[in-house]
């Protein structure tokens, strides 16, 4: 494609969520994708900054998109957690003139509305890259039946993320369907899995768990297929019934990215005898 974008690659991407970044970039490279990574950034705040201070919260989102705007480049956001924050700042600097006026001279800079917030779903689902996609499947993922599964951060609310029906998404499922797999329509694709509440209230947690699991178990899914570390690693170690993989894991197998297999290793339920 010969695009290039700049890219906050968060925390977890060198921790929990190495397998996700890993499958992520080999798949971005394959298509002919060029991320810059930010000299600069910081911890968004992720979900601790909000409970000490709005304010605070608000100013670390807004320092990395102010580095991101320096590049002149649309920011890719791997992690559905960074992404919300950072997409939020970036709405209250468009739509808040008092916020935005006083984010610029907290960081020295001055808002110029020129680039865009991207999940990596904004990435790699968008309408035109769907033909290059398509002409990189080497191994169709037919017989794999699919549940796609947004969760809350990259969808909710509609005003930031900009998607078009938060309640119904569709993009994920357009993607597993041009890799070849059977994607299965169900109820639990942007319900919350309680990752948040794991550490604070682990049974609502669970019972969150094990409603989405239970709805995807009577679709008669093969896997749960997610785009956000937190869901994906919630969901893995609270139940042993079926494996929850990254999107990008399953563009990576249905490319043959040699590496592929390593990632499966870090699951809780084993992909691999799906493959």
């Amino acid at each position: 494609m010969g695009e290039t974008f700049s890219y906050y690659p968060g925390c977890t991407s060198h921790s929990t969520a190495i397998e996700y970044i890993e499958a992520s970039l080999a798949v971005i490279a394959a298509l002919g994708i060029e991320l810059k990574e930010l000299p600069d950034w910081c911890c968004c705040g992720a979900a601790s900054a909000h409970n000490l201070s709005g304010a605070l919260a608000l100013g670390l989102s807004a320092f990395n998109v102010a580095e991101a705007q320096k590049s002149g480049a649309d920011l890719v956001i791997p992690c559905a957690g960074c992404y919300g924050n950072l997409a939020q700042a970036d709405y209250t600097m468009r739509n808040d003139e008092n916020e935005r006026q006083r984010l610029e001279k907290e960081f020295d800079f001055t808002y110029d509305k020129k680039i865009k917030m991207l999940s990596l779903v904004d990435l790699l689902a968008r309408e035109e890259l769907r033909p290059a996609i398509r002409e990189l499947v080497k191994k169709p993922l037919k017989n794999l039946k699919v549940v796609c599964y947004y969760g809350c951060a990259i969808v909710r609310p509609g005003a930031v993320t900009g998607v078009d029906d938060s309640e119904n998404p569709l993009r994920i499922d357009s993607l597993m369907a041009d890799l070849g797999a059977e994607v299965i329509d169900w109820s639990c694709k942007v319900d919350c899995c309680g990752g948040d509440l794991g550490l604070t209230d682990a049974e609502k947690t669970t019972e969150l768990v094990n409603k989405i699991v239970d709805y995807a178990v009577a679709a008669e899914a093969d896997c749960l297929v997610t785009s956000c570390a937190l869901c994906q690693a919630n969901v893995d170690i609270r139940q042993q019934r079926l494996p929850i993989l990254y999107f990008s894991e399953l563009m990576a197998e249905a490319f043959q990215i040699g590496q592929r297999q390593s990632w499966w290793k870090k699951h809780f339920n084993d992909p691999s005898r799906l493959f």
